[in-house]
Parts: structure tokens; sequence; C-alpha cells
């Protein structure tokens, strides 16, 4: 098996990644302040998922991994991604019975 040689990462990355999810972190408190109805779920959503990609990419050094895990990791996170979404609008339209 053979072993890749990767580039660290600089210092100046990590810290700038750090204030970004500092900043998403700061927009997650602030959207938490107001009603918007039920798009308020998926503004949390996106956001969360902001970071969490922020923290795979970076922390996580997916940018350096292979393309077969990379499409493997995609295929994953869109099948998570259907059923949440299915799952939310079944809640969204659901009927409540007398």
């Amino acid at each position: 098996m053979t072993e890749e040689k990767h580039e660290p990462v600089s210092y100046r990355t990590f810290i700038i990644t750090w204030i970004v999810l500092l900043v998403l972190t700061g927009v997650t408190v602030g959207v938490a302040q107001f009603d918007f109805g039920a798009i308020n779920v998926w503004i949390a959503l996106t956001v969360a998922s902001s970071k969490a990609a922020l923290v795979l990419f970076v922390f996580m050094h997916l940018r350096q991994e292979s393309v077969l895990f990379k499409v493997g990791l995609l295929v994953m996170l869109v099948t998570l991604i259907i059923f949440i979404g299915l799952t939310f609008t079944d809640i969204l339209y659901r009927e409540v019975l007398p």
C-alpha cells in the first residue's frame, strides 16, 4: 500500500476557519431569536451543514482524501438529507385528526 504525502495545513487556514465557525454560531444564535415560521428549521439545518462542511474539509482533511472516499461520503450525506427532508415535509404537512 502506498502512502500519499499531504501538504500540512497552515495555521492561518485554521484561524480563518475558526473565525468563520464563530460567525456561523453567532448566526445560529441570532436566527433563534426570531420566528420565521416553518423556515426556522431549514435555516438552522443550512447553518449547521455549513459548519459541518468546514470541519470536514479543514480540520478532518477531507480535501486531501481520495476521490472514492469523497464520493462515498457525498452519497451518504445526500441520502441523509433526503431522509431528513422527507421527515420534516411529513411533519409540516401532517393533518391533525380530531
